[in-house]
């Protein structure tokens, strides 16, 4: 029987119990409670993200690009992505994390955004190949990053002009492995060319986008005069999108001065009869073609709108397109009303310009921003001509030492041959020519082959040159007014190499949000309007008249017009800014002939010098108006483009701004005009022959030849005019709509009647 031995057992110990609060035993070493206050916390651990989040995230600075935009632009240039060929945005991805360790994803969906596919901005970056999503659809997403392909846009060899001539600062990247620029030498003003949203810690940022050859034109125009109305050359913003902007003159003055503001934007639809169909093209920049789908779906199904049988979104290759089918009988004009007010096709773009200047967040206008843009250029300008300057001077010294050895070519042979240890080459140099070290040393550099006296000549023949260039960059850098001709210069080429037409439509007649109501029914009985040349008006009933004295004027005053009219008739003051405001006849008390009448600037609520300068008395706006230039040309625009269904009391680009005005005409039916120049000349013309505009800024077309120094005196019609010598006077006839014409005869040999 064998025994085998027992494996020993190891005793197990239970482990001691945990004390307990009850057990009567103190716990100790459990931490200790610090009581600080939370503003204190907030210091220390909160505000450093903030900012972060704000001086390096978030807000653009005044190049135009946050600092994500910044990285991925100069990693593909550094990839030699401007001349070269596409590669794929997987590459360019992880290229760019050398720079910006924020992970893949939003590196792609950074380059996604400044694609031309994705049609987010309105000067695009990144010339992309694939499928890279739309901006105006929620649910067309973009293809990952290994399918798709992309390079820089032409447009971006204005960003980076220079960049080699130290025109702005490198600093280390993250790890220390490479540098980068903290900002682009941008040639136009980039940080309003594009759309920027940012979302910062308790600010935030929303740059609307503007037309790149507007905005070119706007820059030049604040370099030339920093009080210029930047209305003229930049009138609205433009979306890539397009859409129709509601111009509102307070909210756009708000946006230019204080950088705060709201532009309502709205939805471009055409009306398609044999489908009974509305195709909805342009959106909105602030939404998507699905929330509007989703709210008209809403609006449908709680039986708000009743008019649509059906809906679809048909965008494809040829842009985007959201078709509405009507039912029968319905007014697609009534329908895009209630669409506007109730879905996003109106919307609005809340304006903040807030921008990092010198890393300080600043809310700013459109005037100080492009101020702030042209220092930042002017700078960039100067560090360029500096950098030329020193490499110009460089070679200039260097070319000076060769021009020495010019003189002896033998002796500096033997100087190298003669010399025993090579360290003696260049001091021997220096003693035997005196020169300094560095041209003695460029001298030693030169091979054998070259100490000739053609290469020598060659070689210091670019002296001449290169005291003129360095003279031009000296005084470049002297002076600030060559400093900005170059970037006006430069602003003007981008206007003309990049420049496109306008995208969003300006809309000046702006709708009511509530609508108008018809003005009330007036009292219809005639009155006698007068009119005076410093802007005063009376309306007198015909009895009145008829048993008063002599009309009342301000001294030196004079009443350029009398019409009989009805009390309902509108009228219509046109003003020296271009614009008309619209009133009832009855809407002035009737008065008599012995007071001045009413102010009309002060009576309607003109602008600061404002005045008017015409009246026109319309009761169903039929005929034309007709305004002469100085320049002998004539615009003729219908009246009705004067009538809006809100009847609103005041329209902006009554007529042209781009000449003088000479004379202006309303004529409810064609008739034949007498056109007077101040060098006595005169010529008739049919109203009929000229042609008609649609646009009521229309320049017009050529009426008249005016010789130098000319300009048309006096324009009416010819009815009751008397010719003094019949024979002699020949009235020619317009033959062709903007036919230029000639009159041989004086206005010394004509009369006008006393009508």
């Amino acid at each position: 029987m064998k025994y085998m031995a027992k494996k020993p057992t190891k005793k197990r110990t239970s482990a001691p119990a945990r004390p307990q609060l009850g057990d009567g035993v103190e716990i100790l070493s459990a931490g200790v409670v610090l009581h600080t206050p939370i503003t204190e916390t907030l210091e220390t651990n909160y505000m450093p993200y903030a900012m972060s989040v704000i001086v390096s995230r978030a807000l653009p600075e005044i190049d135009g690009f946050k600092p994500a935009h910044r990285k991925l632009l100069y990693t593909m240039y550094d990839m030699g992505l401007l001349k070269g060929a596409r590669t794929k945005s997987a590459t360019i991805v992880g290229s760019t994390m050398h720079l910006n360790p924020h992970g893949d994803a939003a590196i792609y969906e950074t380059m996604v955004r400044m694609g031309r596919g994705n049609e987010s901005l309105l000067v695009p970056f990144v010339d992309s190949k694939g499928n890279f999503g739309k901006a105006y659809s929620r649910d067309m997403a973009y293809a990952a990053s290994r399918y798709t392909e992309a390079r820089l846009e032409p447009v971006c060899e204005e960003l980076f002009r220079d960049i080699d001539k130290d025109t702005v600062d490198f600093v280390p990247n993250y790890d220390g492995s490479t540098t980068e620029p903290t900002l682009l030498p941008v040639t136009f003003p980039t940080i309003l060319a594009n759309n920027t949203l940012g979302i910062a810690v308790g600010m935030a940022s929303n740059i609307c986008s503007f037309n790149l050859s507007e905005l070119c034109q706007a820059t030049v125009a604040l370099m030339k005069d920093e009080q210029a109305d930047l209305s003229v050359c930049l009138p609205a913003p433009d979306f890539v999108g397009g859409g129709q902007i509601l111009y509102d003159a307070a909210e756009m003055q708000k946006v230019y001065e204080y950088g705060r503001g709201s532009i309502r934007v709205r939805a471009v639809y055409r009306y398609e009869k044999e489908g009974n169909r509305i195709e909805v093209t342009q959106i909105p920049p602030t939404t998507t073609v699905e929330a509007i789908m989703d709210k008209i779906a809403d609006l449908v199904k709680a039986g708000r709108i009743k008019e649509i049988s059906d809906m679809r979104d048909e965008t494809d290759l040829n842009g985007l397109k959201l078709t509405i089918d009507l039912k029968r009988g319905q007014d697609p004009d009534k329908l895009m009303q209630k669409l506007y007010k109730a879905t996003p096709m109106e919307d609005s773009f809340a304006c903040n310009f807030n921008v990092l200047v010198g890393g300080q967040p600043r809310v700013m206008g459109v005037r100080e921003i492009l101020r702030e843009w042209v220092a930042f250029r002017t700078e960039c300008v100067r560090r360029r001509t500096y950098h030329d300057l020193q490499g110009k001077k460089k070679r200039m010294h260097l070319l000076r030492g060769l021009e020495a050895i010019l003189l002896d070519i033998d002796k500096a042979i033997d100087i190298v041959r003669n010399t025993e240890e090579e360290s003696e080459v260049v001091p021997n140099l220096m003693i035997g020519f005196g020169i300094d070290e560095v041209q003695a040393e460029y001298v030693a550099e030169i091979k054998l082959r070259h100490l000739n006296r053609e290469y020598i000549l060659k070689r210091t023949a670019e002296i001449e040159e290169l005291e003129k260039e360095i003279a031009r960059l000296e005084d470049i850098l002297a002076s600030k007014a060559r400093m900005r001709r170059i970037i006006v210069d430069e602003l003007n080429a981008v206007a003309k190499k990049y420049g496109k037409p306008r995208r969003s439509e300006i809309v000046y007649d702006l709708p009511d949000d509530e609508g108008e109501e018809e003005t009330a029914a007036m009292a219809d009985y005639p009155v006698v309007l007068f009119f005076t040349r410093e802007g005063y008006f009376k309306k007198i009933i015909p009895q009145s008249l008829r048993m008063s004295g002599e009309q009342k004027l301000k001294e030196g005053d004079e009443v350029t017009q009398r019409v009989e009219a009805k009390n309902d008739d509108w009228l219509l003051f046109f003003t020296n800014h271009q614009q008309v405001y619209k009133c009832r006849a009855g809407e002035f008390d009737d008065t008599k002939a012995s007071v001045l009448g009413d102010y009309v600037a002060n009576r309607l609520g003109m602008d600061e010098g404002e005045l008017p300068v015409y009246m026109a008395v319309t009761a169903g706006y039929e005929g034309h108006m007709l305004f002469f230039f100085e320049s002998g040309k004539c615009a003729k625009v219908a009246m009705e483009s004067y009538a809006t269904k809100q009847n609103r009391k005041k329209l902006l680009k009554a007529y042209s701004a781009k000449e003088a005005l000479a004379a202006m005409l309303y004529l409810k039916e064609e008739t034949e005009l007498a056109i007077r120049t101040t060098g006595g000349r005169m010529l008739l013309v049919g109203s009929a022959q000229i042609s008609a505009k649609t646009t009521r800024d229309s320049a017009g077309v050529a009426v008249i030849t005016l010789k130098r120094n000319q300009k048309i005196a006096h324009v009416g019609p010819a009815e009751g005019l008397e010719l003094a010598d019949p024979h002699r006077y020949r009235v020619r006839t317009l033959p062709a709509a903007g036919a230029i014409l000639r009159s041989e005869d004086t206005a010394e040999q004509l009369k006008l009647g006393e009508s």
